[in-house]
């Protein structure tokens, strides 16, 4: 067994222990989530996640060790823009709070399934044309330009998608929850509940993120060791991170003009690989995209914290400034 394999073999274990851990003694089923169990559980999956990151440069190395933590740094911020649309779901389908937790963990460990598969087919193109990279760069350089100048997000009715409306045509839909179940039997037949359609759209829509995230990833390293640990933990996180950040998300408004920049970045960075490479050693170049995914991200959350104060300060009357 090689030094990668052990790595592959020891991030199975840990996942299946973390995940033991995380559902047997933090999580209770059928239970509402505190912002202290959030807490509690978000500081688990990223100390896991950092832990991971040192245990990688001890026997892999710097460099793959720096493109998993920006990998997952990438991963983990374009997850707050998931929270706000799960957020919209959950709402447009009136889910109950006890229900979020076990929801979002089978709609989470689908949408891992599904990635690895994308992943798999991402890193197997690359392999075989690796020319298709520019067109990645390309792609992700349109995708920044487009996410930097919006002024507002789109409508998103959960309701109105092709994916709700195809489960709708071609599957019984009851429009209630079936007291917390999935699937119900009703005059003997079998019937989906809300929250299997809730589950099926979470699995989509990160499927729908995964178009740019993936792409991003790939533009950072293309071992398969880096993207699958960092993508996975990145994703297995978001759950925790949806209970904390839930009540604030919507107050990140300059998130999403961070983000672009650092997909425009790596965009660049992509389309400009051969050059780079005759000028940078990968390792450098590795720590440059950290630090431009650390500034890019820290900054934006900061920028929109204080943009927010500054809002509510100057919407106070006079006698209250």
């Amino acid at each position: 067994m090689n030094n990668t394999q052990f790595v592959y073999f020891i991030f199975g274990i840990v996942l299946l222990l973390a995940l033991v851990f995380d559902l047997g003694l933090i999580s209770k089923k059928n239970k509402e989530v505190t912002i202290k169990q959030a807490f509690i559980q978000t500081i688990f999956w990223v100390t896991l996640a950092l832990s991971f990151f040192v245990f990688m440069w001890i026997l892999e190395g710097s460099k793959p060790a720096l493109e998993y933590m920006s990998a997952y740094l990438m991963e983990w911020s374009l997850s707050i823009d998931n929270i706000f649309v799960f957020i919209l779901i959950f709402n447009s389908f009136k889910v109950k709070e006890k229900n979020y937790s076990r929801i979002l963990l089978i709609g989470i460990l689908m949408a891992i399934v599904f990635r690895i598969i994308f992943i798999s087919l991402g890193v197997a193109l690359v392999a075989k044309f690796h020319w298709i990279l520019y067109g990645f760069g390309i792609f992700l350089l349109y995708t920044g330009y487009k996410m930097f100048t919006t002024n507002e997000d789109d409508t998103f009715e959960p309701h109105e998608t092709k994916v709700y409306k195809f489960l709708k045509k071609y599957l019984p839909i009851a429009s209630h929850d079936g007291n917390g179940k999935i699937m119900i039997r009703e005059n003997g037949k079998p019937v989906y509940t809300t929250l299997f359609v809730v589950v099926v759209l979470l699995a989509t829509i990160d499927l729908v993120f995964a178009m740019d995230s993936i792409p991003a990833v790939l533009g950072i390293s293309n071992e398969k060791l880096v993207i699958y640990t960092s993508n996975i933990f990145a994703v297995l996180g978001l759950r925790s991170l949806f209970f904390l950040l839930r009540g604030a998300v919507n107050k990140f408004d300059y998130l999403q003009q961070g983000i672009a920049i650092v997909l425009a970045f790596i965009g660049i960075k992509m389309l400009g690989e051969y050059y780079l490479d005759q000028w940078l050693d990968k390792t450098i170049q590795t720590v440059f995209s950290l630090g431009v995914i650390l500034v890019c991200i820290s900054g934006s959350i900061i920028y929109s914290i204080y943009h927010d104060k500054k809002g509510m300060i100057q919407s106070l009357p006079d006698y209250k400034k």
